[in-house]
């Protein structure tokens, strides 16, 4: 299992868009990904869950992965987040 903590820069946070790259980045992943703010847990492939976390600008999120590919997941979406502006 692999854990990241990043804090979302862009000044819309994970809004429609943005939300839904994430989301459909994370869903060609095997592994089982999720995000967790503020102790609440959500499925990165399921845009309604991503959403229904309401991530801003300044929120800070942890992005975990368990399986296969869990290295590359983690690392390329923080990467998606980081080049959201």
């Amino acid at each position: 299992m692999i854990q990241k903590t990043v804090e979302i820069l862009n000044r819309t946070g994970l809004h429609a868009r943005p939300a839904a790259k994430f989301v459909e980045k994370a869903s060609k992943f095997k592994s089982k990904i999720t995000i967790e703010k503020d102790g609440k847990k959500a499925d990165a492939k399921s845009i309604l869950s991503v959403l229904g976390l309401g991530v801003g600008k300044g929120s800070k999120i942890k992005i975990t992965a368990e399986g296969e590919d869990e290295q590359q997941a983690v690392e390329q979406l923080v990467e998606l987040l980081n080049s959201f502006e």
